[in-house]
């Protein structure tokens, strides 16, 4: 073997051999990667101890007997099913709409060259900085104006649209070639079915992403169906149901209780991003080629 074939050689292996630096980067991703996921652990252990075990001292790590009598319980206190159910109804509704109008606002200032596009843009990129309380009693009045008080519609219809899914959708479907519009728009291709047959293809990782952002967030919502509902039990979504088991708490001997209904709540968001997280990561590896 030649000398400069076995330098060559050589290079490529410590190249591939790993370095200080990528096993310190290592460790440090493992520990943010354990810190960000042991509330969650901790929680659904929680949940499966008996109440002896919640108050021992030292902590429990993971319990002797588990049990699911705290799951039991939680149906005793709230309408598990029927908030479940409300919670399911607002975020996935709410999502729907946010894609279907993300989708056609962001294609129509991607490709569409109109008076004022910079300006609309601008302005609705600025409404992306107002804080949520701002807004709170404005869109109460509007809601309660067009007879919505009180109701899941009320809290569902003024977050069909939103700002950030608006400008991320415009985002990624600016970088769709024109020639695959044009050319479909040469065959005759409506300018719905060039959207939803060759756009929404082009930038799905985009949407998976959206949805999930859209789903968790409107998911966990409070303080707006808080507001909306003006006491309207029937219509509580899990989350504000679930604040009925903080009087629980008072003492260790609840918390397994508490826990459960902690559980019970995360886990819809959890099963979707489980089923989106392939799409989410390419959208957060597209974006970041595309910087």
């Amino acid at each position: 073997m030649s000398p400069i074939g076995f330098s060559g050689s050589s290079s490529r292996l410590s190249r591939k051999r790993p370095t200080g630096g990528n096993a310190l980067l290592a460790t440090l991703m493992l520990l943010v990667a354990v810190a960000s996921a042991f509330p969650l652990v901790w929680m659904v252990l929680s949940s499966l101890k008996t109440p002896a075990e919640s108050m021992q001292v030292p902590p429990v790590w993971i319990p002797h007997t588990p049990s699911l009598d705290a799951y039991e319980k939680v149906s005793g206190v709230v309408n598990v099913g029927r908030s479940m159910w409300n919670s399911l109804v607002i975020a996935s509704i709410t999502t729907v709409g946010i894609l279907v109008t993300s989708m056609m606002a962001g294609y129509a200032f991607a490709k569409y060259h109109f008076p004022g596009r910079s300006l609309l843009f601008s302005v609705l990129i600025a409404t992306m900085f107002l804080p949520p309380i701002v807004t709170l009693i404005p869109l109460y009045r509007l809601v309660g104006s067009i007879g919505l008080n009180a109701s899941l519609a009320g809290i569902i219809v003024p977050n069909l649209a939103n700002a950030f899914g608006i400008f991320l959708m415009r985002q990624f479907i600016s970088g769709v070639p024109d020639e695959l519009i044009d050319a479909a728009r040469m065959d005759g291709a409506s300018e719905l079915l060039i959207l939803y047959k060759i756009v929404a293809p082009s930038v799905a990782p985009a949407i998976a992403a959206l949805a999930l952002f859209a789903f968790v967030y409107h998911w966990n919502s409070y303080l707006w169906p808080l507001t909306v509902l003006q006491g309207n039990a029937d219509a509580y979504p899990i989350v504000i149901s679930l604040s009925r088991l903080l009087s629980y708490n008072r003492g260790a001997v609840n918390t397994g209780l508490v826990m459960a209904g902690a559980t019970l709540a995360v886990l819809p968001p959890l099963i979707l991003f489980v089923f989106l997280q392939r799409f989410f990561v390419d959208s957060i590896v597209g974006s970041a080629i595309k910087g």
